[in-house]
């Protein structure tokens, strides 16, 4: 999901750049244009993600388990849209901006991973655990891929590291958090790419 998310949302805004520009050229505040197609485009994400995945989840798993990965995968689209925002107003160049998209779901689905793995074997001698919590948060998709293990009740198999994060996030303050932290991976993409699209010159 966030590599459809990701790549169709930033092919979608390189192809409608003549439209978004004869809409510029209306007595319309960037502001609205830029929000509508986040909009527009986050809600169609979800609703592909409802039909595809959601459904059948919710069939199979009417439980706190399938609704909890109804809500992940929702919001793990959106912020690959909020993503995809981001990489298409960097630069022009189509070419350049389906590279950074690809390479930032690279980054947070498989090299993110590595660098964790190879921060615990180099100090695996050293208690950081706690702070593999806070590294954590560096990625959404571990954020989501941590909460649907933890209410699968997995988390036994994980180790002392899955009772660090059972300790943190298994709680409700800790589930509060990883949707606030998941809501800023959103909001906070998307407030960067929207500031450079109100002083871009197109």
């Amino acid at each position: 999901m966030p590599l459809v998310s990701i790549l169709f949302s930033t092919i979608y805004i390189y192809n409608s750049a003549e439209f978004i520009e004869l809409l510029l050229s209306q007595p319309i505040k960037r502001i609205k244009i830029w929000l509508s197609l986040f909009f527009g485009l986050s809600i169609s994400m979800v609703l592909a993600f409802g039909v595809g995945a959601g459904i059948p989840l919710l069939i199979n798993a009417p439980d706190s388990i399938g609704l909890m990965m109804v809500v992940v995968g929702s919001l793990i689209s959106v912020i690959f849209v909020a993503l995809a925002f981001l990489s298409s107003i960097l630069t022009r160049d189509k070419a350049k901006g389906i590279g950074i998209a690809i390479m930032t779901w690279l980054y947070f689905a498989l090299i993110f991973d590595g660098m964790v793995l190879f921060l615990l074997f180099q100090f695996q001698e050293y208690p950081i655990e706690n702070a593999m919590v806070g590294i954590t948060a560096l990625s959404p998709i571990d954020l989501a891929r941590i909460q649907i293990l933890l209410h699968l009740d997995i988390s036994a198999m994980m180790g002392y590291t899955g009772a660090i994060f059972k300790d943190f996030f298994g709680t409700f303050s800790g589930l509060v958090a990883s949707f606030l932290l998941l809501c800023l991976w959103a909001i906070i993409p998307f407030y960067i790419s929207l500031k450079k699209f109100k002083n871009k010159d197109l």
